[in-house]
């Protein structure tokens, strides 16, 4: 059983930046990949990015792509989500999820998810 944390989100700025933090125990960090999502209000949990086991593919949404980065630490079992740029529309609890199926994208596909962070962003 894999416990995830995640830890970072708050109130920014519009055009501000912020860093997500995904703190992993209970199993072999490694031997997952790793995603981010989130949900605003009244819609439907989406897929933001993923990051394969070793860190070296990673896939993102239209949406964040050259905003967003995701990585990770593997001897710190610690997933990140850089932030930069952010707009209001990416006011959304944001989640942290583990796939022991590969670099998904699909929520569904995930095994284990931490309790979500909130972000806002005001303009």
């Amino acid at each position: 059983q894999v416990q995830l944390v995640e830890s970072g989100g708050g109130l920014v700025q519009a055009g501000g930046s912020l860093r997500l933090s995904c703190a992993a125990s209970g199993g072999t960090f490694s031997s997952y990949s790793m995603g981010w999502f989130r949900q605003a209000p009244g819609k439907e949990r989406e897929f933001v990015a993923t990051i394969n086991r070793s860190g070296g593919i990673t896939y993102y949404a239209d949406s964040v792509k050259g905003r967003f980065t995701i990585s990770r630490d593997n001897a710190k079992n610690t997933v990140y989500l850089q932030m930069n740029s952010l707009k209001p529309e990416d006011t959304a609890v944001y989640y942290c999820a583990a796939s022991a199926r590969g670099t998904v994208i699909v929520a569904a596909w995930y095994d284990y998810w931490g309790q979500g962070t909130q972000v806002t962003v005001s303009s």
